[in-house]
């Protein structure tokens, strides 16, 4: 991959040691200035490795194989005690560093490294500035029914016309 995402608020997130394969989403708790892939800059916050501790929705990857009772497994109570693999070369106000979609969190019933992120959170929120910078050509062979260029011709006004049946 040669290009890494920055993870956001609502990142999903999973632990090799669930049983079920479950998710949860990331939750930024550790500062609120710093936004990406956000124009209004209202839900997408930056997370970065200052998000320890309960900063999942659920908190929870289901039953966790770290913990066997029985013939069955305890509950998984998702706390991360810190995150590796994070953008070095950039610092948010909190002093942490933002996660990348490769970051790894370290749970204190698994391994190190045992939560990973699934999606970065980021969405692609077309601008005008994207469609105006779009190659017709390329945009006409992905979707035929429309012509760009049309788009942009002036449309013609009628101004002084008086359309009066007398």
């Amino acid at each position: 991959m040669s290009e890494k995402h920055i993870v956001v608020q609502g990142a999903t997130c999973k632990c090799k040691f669930s049983v079920e394969p479950k998710v949860d989403k990331l939750k930024v708790k550790s500062q609120t200035k710093h936004y990406a892939n956000d124009k209004d800059g209202s839900k997408k916050l930056i997370a970065s490795d200052k998000d320890i501790g309960q900063t999942l929705e659920k908190n929870t990857f289901g039953k966790c194989k770290m913990q066997p009772a029985g013939n069955d497994y305890l509950p998984c109570q998702a706390v991360i005690t810190k995150w590796g693999g994070f953008f070095e070369e950039m610092t948010l106000s909190n002093k942490g560093k933002p996660l990348l979609e490769d970051s790894k969190g370290t749970c204190p019933m698994g391994a190190p490294d045992c939560i990973e992120i699934t999606k970065h959170g980021q969405v692609t929120e077309p601008s005008k500035q994207n469609f105006k910078k779009a190659n017709p050509m390329v945009h006409n062979l992905i979707n035929p029914m429309v012509d760009v260029r049309d788009m942009y011709k002036k449309e013609a006004k009628h101004k002084g016309i008086d359309f009066n049946d007398n």
